[in-house]
């Protein structure tokens, strides 16, 4: 099954001509993001379609489905920074920060640990640790005023993805997630979530996941959130009632948004925004705005049709000659290419014990 995400209303070209079941429709309905154009098929060996490709037998179609994820959380103003406080930002130096950072309603002095450099009546501070700029309302305008945007966009950011209804999964594993891997959608606990070993979120650039969490969030030391197929931080929502807690040579992906304290320990890194009401404290941490886009082009797979898909195992992507190439698993694998731009799918051939897609 090959499905590709095509933004916008762009319709795939199909070069290769398919025999088509008149049991199956094409049906095309409206997306709120994007829209999937699904070509599904399977293996078959003794059946040759006029296009001369071997294609699966089970049968095949053609169609548009309603892709029903989740609308990304805006942030607002509040995504202009990688850490927003109201009461406070700390570090014990020295940590790495890539971004800009920014407290209010509390003043300049709860930066600490960052040895400020401020210059009187200009807008922003600097520090050695800090790969962007550094606000306080009791700088410079238009500081103040851009601060107080900023927290009210946090706050409806916060309230937003709590309440987001209809979730796809409720109380996931009691609140401990370690060892998951975990599709795009929107998740809900009314309890602490627990990530005591490595989680992996897997999906395409344009997915999205809102984590609801009634409770804390707690991260075991040396654990680590991993991103497959495409999937990126800037999509990942952490809405969390309690506070959060990342364990020491942790690693984090997302967004948090906190009501209360955002805590890490000595050596604990993010990719994604620390958004919280109260402090943020550090130790010696690395902190990096998520990236804006995805140039990647990946092959996900699974063994039903209903996933869960994750990386196809020895795919390889030419550039030059446009093809994804994975070698066949079993009887019959089901396929989904994750892209951050459109494209077409040209043809499917079977060679050397590999499928070989081409696109343009």
């Amino acid at each position: 099954m090959f499905f590709a995400d095509f933004p916008g209303d762009v319709i795939p070209e199909q070069k290769t001509k398919f025999r088509i079941p008149t049991t199956n429709k094409l049906k095309q309905t409206k997306s709120i993001m994007t829209k999937k154009f699904i070509i599904q098929t399977g293996i078959k060996w003794n059946k040759w379609f006029p296009s001369g490709l071997v294609l699966a037998a089970s049968g095949m179609f053609l169609g548009c489905e309603a892709n029903a994820a989740q609308l990304p959380v805006n942030l607002g103003t509040a995504g202009n920074y990688v850490i927003l406080s109201k009461s406070g930002i700390s570090t014990v130096p020295t940590s790495a920060i890539t971004g800009d950072i920014g407290v209010s309603p509390i003043s300049s002095t709860a930066i600490t640990g960052f040895s400020l450099i401020h210059t009187v009546n200009t807008p922003y501070a600097t520090s050695a640790q800090v790969t962007g700029r550094v606000f306080a309302p009791d700088y410079s305008a238009p500081t103040p005023a851009n601060l107080t945007t900023a927290v009210g966009d946090m706050q409806t950011a916060y309230t937003d993805a709590a309440g987001r209804s209809t979730p796809n999964f409720t109380e996931l594993g009691a609140g401990q997630i370690g060892g998951l891997t975990l599709v795009p959608g929107l998740y809900k606990w009314s309890t602490t979530v627990l990530i005591s070993s490595d989680v992996t979120l897997s999906g395409g650039p344009n997915d999205v996941w809102i984590f609801q969490i009634a409770g804390k969030i707690t991260q075991a030391n040396g654990t680590k959130i991993h991103l497959a197929g495409g999937a990126m931080a800037k999509n990942i929502f952490w809405q969390a009632a309690g506070l959060v807690a990342l364990g020491t040579t942790s690693h984090f992906e997302g967004n948090i948004m906190s009501k209360k304290l955002i805590s890490l320990a000595t050596g604990a890194s993010i990719n994604g925004r620390l958004l919280a009401q109260t402090a943020v404290t550090l130790q010696g941490n690395a902190v990096t705005t998520p990236a804006a886009s995805a140039a990647t082009l990946t092959l996900v797979s699974a063994a039903v049709v209903t996933g869960p898909y994750l990386d196809a195992i020895g795919q390889s992507l030419n550039l030059v000659t446009k093809t994804i190439t994975v070698p066949l698993s079993g009887g019959v694998e089901f396929y989904r290419i994750r892209s951050g731009t459109a494209l077409t799918i040209k043809g499917i051939t079977i060679t050397g014990g590999n499928a070989v897609i081409a696109y343009n």
